[in-house]
């Protein structure tokens, strides 16, 4: 190992805080000029003199317990602010562009912390490096990078120091020196005295993990009782499919009033044009038979376009003119299928014969009628059109039996229809 004069962890310190060139060289003589770093063979310090040193001369800095190079040492110095990424992609390049004439030691990321912590000055100490020769404490070396860091020339080995860097360290002074405890920097504090492996916290925990992920799925109730008896399931709101056709009575713009008031308005009357352009509305209805206390709120769509598939088993209902192809987009396009799962509606004048194709369908779909429209005469109501809630309440007894054959009650909906 090189003595404290030449050693190139000191000289390369004290370089740094002095300001000096640190040039790569292709030579050891004192007129060569810069080279790239992998054409070099020389590091030319020109601090406390000029000195050149092999590029590829092994430092006191282990990684791994295997001495690292100057090239290696001085590159990490030079790509000290960079990323982790960005510093291996540059290790990698470098030991490209070297080839067969060495390699650069790709130091690990603490490594590389610890090393520019102690190049800079914020550190005296540094865990990776070993100290210099005849040195078995490590004061001489300890000092002797404190001078370094100062820009001072570092002491020969062998050298006693005083507490300054300068002349005899007396006996009584190296025992009061020895009974000092060492203050930490912020690297030693934040990391510790040296690195902790916790591997062995993991493999106590893994058991613990994988019997919590086992019980998540069934223990998502709490255990407790109370909070069990106090905790109500939501019930799922039920949803009627209306028919998109251009020649249906009931459309988005009049369902409302028909359904909740029991009266029939044309879709492109006046009155029924606060509902126009609504994609979906919302009806309340007071199912007694299935809940006596409170009403259902029904969700009203004319297309099953936005649905999930677990919306399928919430439909009760489906308004049709008796068009096959507004089934398209259904669950079960074939209407004899989609008919044995939901209740059909068919609403049509009661002085006109219901379409073929509702006949063909069966009894599953439930045809009524209702009074020819009237114009009012000078904004007053058709009083002919009591028939109308008496229309409704047929269509509601059906759409409650239908719901409670299915499974619907107070507070659950059923999982498949």
């Amino acid at each position: 190992m090189a003595s404290a004069e030449q050693d190139p962890l000191l000289l390369l310190r004290q370089s740094i805080a002095s300001g000096g060139a640190i040039v790569p060289t292709a030579s050891s003589d004192d007129a060569a000029g810069e080279v790239p770093l992998s054409q070099a063979t020389h590091l030319k310090f020109s601090t406390p003199s000029h000195f050149s040193i092999p590029i590829d001369a092994q430092t006191r800095f282990t990684s791994n317990d295997t001495p690292v190079d100057l090239r290696s040492i001085y590159f990490a110095w030079l790509k000290r602010e960079v990323a982790i990424p960005e510093y291996n992609t540059s290790v990698s390049q470098l030991n490209e562009e070297l080839g067969d004439k060495g390699q650069v030691r790709m130091l690990a990321f603490v490594e590389r912390l610890d090393l520019i912590t102690w190049l800079e000055g914020a550190s005296e100490e540094c865990e990776y490096i070993k100290p210099l020769a005849g040195d078995k404490d490590g004061a001489t070396s300890n000092a002797a990078a404190a001078l370094a860091s100062k820009g001072a020339a570092a002491p020969a080995i062998g050298a006693k120091l005083g507490r300054s860097g300068k002349g005899t360290l007396d006996p009584r002074l190296a025992v009061i020196y020895n009974s000092e405890r060492k203050m930490g920097d912020r690297n030693s504090v934040l990391r510790g005295i040296k690195p902790t492996d916790f591997s062995h916290v993991r493999k106590l925990a893994a058991p613990l993990m994988s019997k919590k992920s086992q019980q998540a799925p069934t223990s998502s109730i709490p255990n407790n009782p109370t909070l069990a008896t106090h905790k109500k399931p939501r019930r799922p709101d039920p949803i009627i499919l209306l028919s998109p056709s251009a020649s249906s009575l009931l459309r988005m713009t009049n369902i409302k009033s028909f359904l909740e008031n029991g009266q029939y308005v044309p879709p492109n009357s006046l009155s029924a044009s606060s509902s126009t352009g609504a994609s979906m509305l919302h009806i309340n209805r007071l199912m007694k038979d299935i809940d006596p206390n409170r009403p259902m709120r029904f969700v009203l769509v004319e297309g099953p376009e936005q649905f999930k598939p677990e919306y399928w088993s919430r439909v009760v209902a489906v308004f049709t003119t008796g068009q096959s192809w507004q089934f398209k987009n259904y669950k079960w396009s074939n209407p004899h299928e989609l008919f044995r799962h939901v209740l059909g509606v068919y609403v049509g004048w009661r002085t006109d014969k219901p379409p073929e194709s509702i006949r063909n369908w069966g009894h599953r779909v439930m045809s009524v009628g209702i009074d020819p429209w009237k114009e009012p005469v000078q904004n007053t109501l058709d009083s002919s059109r009591w028939r109308d809630r008496e229309i409704v309440e047929q269509i509601w007894k059906a759409i409650e039996g239908n719901m409670r054959s299915k499974g619907w009650r107070r507070d659950q909906a059923p999982t498949s229809i």
